[in-house]
C-alpha cells in the first residue's frame, strides 16, 4: 500500500493502544439525524433509532478489547458536552474535520495513526447487526491482511479497517451512492492492497431496513426512549 509521507507524519502522539475505533455520530437532535428515514417514520422516532444504533455501535467499540481505544468523532464542533452526556466518559471525543465525508475520513484516520494506534477500525453507527465479536474478527483479519471492509448492502460499506494510512481510499468517491464499495475496492487494488471482505450486513436508511419489531420496541410508549 502507497503511504504519503504528509498523512504518515510519525508516531509523536504515542497511545497506550494498539488498535482504534472510529465511530462518527452527531449530536442527537430530532430533525436532524436520519433524516431520511425521519420523513417516513417522523422526527422523534427516528432520533429513537439513531441513538440507541449509535449507542450500540459505542458499546461494541467499547467491548472490542481492553488493547482497542474508542474515539467518537463528533458533529457539530460545539457539541462534545452534548455528545459526552449522551454516550459517556469512556470514549476520546474529537471534533470531526471540516469538508465532505472523505475529508472527515481522512483526518480520523490520519489522526489516529499518529497517535501510535497501529490498526484503525471505523464502523457506521447506524448498523443493527453491530456487535464487539463483529470488530474483534476485524482486527484479527488485519494481522493478516492490510485492509478489511465489511460491504453494506446498498452499495456502501459499515466497516473499513487499515494497517496503515491510505489517503486516497477517500478522494472522488461519490458518498452516499451504490458505487462506494465498487470505487473503495477499486482504490485499495491500485494501491497493492487486496482487502478481506466481511459478510454483507444492512444499515439502517429507512424503515424497511428496521429489524423486525423494532418500529413497536422504539415507541413513545416505551420509556426506555422517552424524551426528556
Amino acid at each position: 500500500m502507497s503511504i504519503s509521507p504528509v498523512d504518515h507524519p510519525g508516531k509523536a502522539r504515542m497511545s497506550g493502544s494498539r488498535a482504534a475505533v472510529l465511530v462518527f455520530v452527531r449530536a442527537p437532535e430530532a430533525g436532524l439525524v436520519k433524516t431520511r428515514l425521519a420523513a417516513e417514520i417522523g422526527p422523534e422516532a427516528a432520533l429513537r433509532v439513531y441513538k440507541m444504533l449509535a449507542e450500540q455501535a459505542v458499546a461494541a467499540a467499547s467491548g472490542a478489547g481492553i488493547d482497542t481505544a474508542v474515539r467518537v468523532h463528533f458533529t457539530p464542533a460545539d457539541a462534545e458536552r452534548a455528545v459526552r452526556e449522551w454516550l459517556g466518559d469512556g470514549p476520546v471525543y474529537l471534533p470531526q474535520a471540516p469538508g465532505d465525508l472523505g475529508d472527515r475520513l481522512r483526518n480520523a484516520f490520519r489522526e489516529a495513526f499518529r497517535a501510535g494506534h497501529e490498526r484503525v477500525v471505523v464502523i457506521g453507527s447506524d448498523l443493527p447487526a453491530m456487535h464487539a465479536e463483529l470488530l474483534r474478527h476485524a482486527f484479527r483479519m488485519l494481522d493478516e491482511h492490510t485492509a478489511v471492509l465489511g460491504p453494506a448492502r446498498d452499495g456502501g460499506y459499515y466497516l473499513l479497517g487499515l494497517r496503515e494510512p491510505c489517503p486516497q481510499l477517500f478522494t472522488g468517491i461519490p458518498w452516499s451512492t451504490e458505487r462506494v464499495l465498487e470505487h473503495t475496492l477499486e482504490r485499495l487494488r491500485s494501491a497493492g492492497a487486496a482487502p478481506v471482505l466481511l459478510e454483507t450486513l444492512t444499515d439502517v436508511d429507512h424503515a424497511d431496513d428496521l429489524p423486525a419489531g423494532w418500529l413497536e420496541d422504539l415507541s413513545a410508549d416505551n420509556p426506555r426512549y422517552r424524551q426528556g
